[in-house]
C-alpha cells in the first residue's frame, strides 16, 4: 500500500523533509495536498505535514521520520542509534522554525510587510548568533561520528543526511550573502550536503518537476534586507 503524505501544494516546506527520505528510498507514495480525510479521525495532527500508512496517521516532520527511518533503510539498526538520529531531526526543527520566523516574528497569520521592523531585528540576530550556534552544533556532530565524516550519523545516509542538505539549500536561498561567509566554517556538513546533491536514487527527483523550488510563501523565503547588509 502505498504511503499517502499531505502537505501544502505549491511549497516545499516541512514536507519536503519526508519527500526527500521517500524519494531516496525508491518508496510508492502519494503526494496530496492539505487537510485530506484524515482530519475528523480520532488523532488528528496539529498541521500537515502528516503521513498515512495503512491504518496509522503521524503528524510532525521528525516524527513521520522517526517513523519511515528504519522501514526505508534511514536509520541505524540499534535503538540507541535512532534515537540520537531522532534527536538530531528534532534539533533540525527547530532551527527550521527559527528560519522561518526571520520573515514572521511577530505571527504567521500577519503579512510580512506587517512586521518588517521586527523581521530586520529577527533576521540580524538569527544570522549573527543562532545560524553559527546551529550550524556549529551540526559540525560537531559530524566531526565525532565515530564512523568518520561522511555522514551525520553512523556509516550509511539516514534522513539526517538528507535533511541538513535541505536545510544548507535553504539558507543559501534566503541567505545567500550570510552563508557565503558562513559555509567555509562548517566543511563537514557542506560535504555531507554536496553528496546528497549528487546521489543517484535523488537524480531525477532532483532534476524533476515534483522537485519545488523555494519560493516566497515556504519556510525559507528570500527578502534581500534580512539577508548580510552590504
Amino acid at each position: 500500500m502505498a504511503y499517502k503524505l499531505h502537505y501544502w501544494p505549491g511549497l516545499p516546506g516541512r514536507g519536503e523533509f519526508v519527500r526527500l527520505a521517500l524519494e531516496f528510498a525508491g518508496a510508492d507514495y502519494e503526494d496530496l495536498g492539505g487537510f485530506g480525510e484524515d482530519r475528523d479521525i480520532a488523532t488528528p495532527s496539529f498541521a500537515p505535514p502528516y503521513l498515512r500508512d495503512g491504518d496509522i496517521v503521524i503528524g510532525q516532520t521528525a516524527l513521520i521520520l522517526h517513523h519511515l527511518g528504519p522501514k526505508l533503510g534511514l536509520a541505524p539498526q540499534d535503538e540507541a542509534g535512532r534515537l540520537w538520529l531522532h534527536q538530531i531531526q528534532l534539533t533540525m526543527m527547530d532551527f527550521v522554525n527559527e528560519a522561518h520566523d526571520t520573515h514572521h516574528p511577530v505571527g504567521s497569520g500577519l503579512y510580512y510587510e506587517d512586521q518588517k521592523p521586527e523581521a530586520l531585528r529577527r533576521a540580524e540576530h538569527f544570522r549573527t548568533e543562532r545560524m553559527p550556534k546551529f550550524l556549529g552544533w551540526f559540525e560537531t556532530v559530524v566531526r565525532r561520528n565515530p564512523h568518520g565524516r561522511g555522514h551525520m550519523v553512523g556509516d550509511a545516509v539516514t534522513y539526517a543526511d538528507l535533511s541538513i542538505f535541505q536545510i544548507l539549500a535553504g539558507l543559501d536561498y534566503a541567505f545567500p550573502k550570510a552563508m557565503a561567509r558562513l559555509i567555509g566554517d562548517y566543511p563537514s556538513i557542506a560535504a555531507i550536503a554536496k553528496t546528497v546533491g549528487q546521489l543517484p536514487e535523488l537524480s531525477d527527483y532532483l532534476a524533476s518537476v515534483r522537485r519545488q523550488p523555494f519560493n516566497e510563501t515556504g519556510i525559507f523565503r528570500r527578502y534581500p534586507e534580512l539577508d548580510d547588509p552590504d
